[in-house]
């Protein structure tokens, strides 16, 4: 299974912040939307960052409330690794697992096409479980 099966099923939407956004807006888009980061984007199009939960905790942990005030820049994580579209489930599993991270925004020739979190990786691998389960059971009482 690929990165773009995921997306197939769970849609392109990305939601994206400004650089320039203040951390207290891009922390009020992850509580609002229910999710836990947001990929930042100068044009909706390019990846210039990630911010994460994770990146809040180290903000407030660096600067206290203060860091609500400033730009989110100040903040994400800016070396973000993305995957491609025809990239298998278990790679992105692999790379998730090492890099320790749980969002993957999906780039396809410089653009962005969506996010893949490990929620969604979950949510496939276990499908594809009971499908593959599914299958025995039927083969086997036939």
């Amino acid at each position: 299974m690929t990165v773009a099966v995921i997306l197939s099923r769970k849609g392109h939407d990305v939601l994206t912040a400004s650089p320039q956004s203040t951390t207290a807006e891009a922390c009020r888009l992850l509580e609002e939307k229910g999710i836990g980061a947001v990929v930042i984007s100068a044009d909706g199009a390019t990846v210039a960052g990630i911010f994460s939960e994770r990146d809040f905790v180290r903000a407030v942990a660096r600067d206290g409330a203060g860091a609500l005030s400033r730009p989110v820049s100040d903040y994400m994580t800016a070396s973000v690794v993305t995957c491609d579209p025809d990239d298998t489930v278990g790679d992105l599993m692999r790379r998730m697992t090492e890099g320790k991270f749980r969002h993957m925004p999906v780039v396809k020739d410089g653009s962005l096409q969506g996010i893949v979190s490990i929620g969604d990786v979950v949510k496939e691998r276990i499908a594809a479980a009971e499908a593959e389960a599914s299958a025995m059971r039927d083969y086997i009482t036939a």
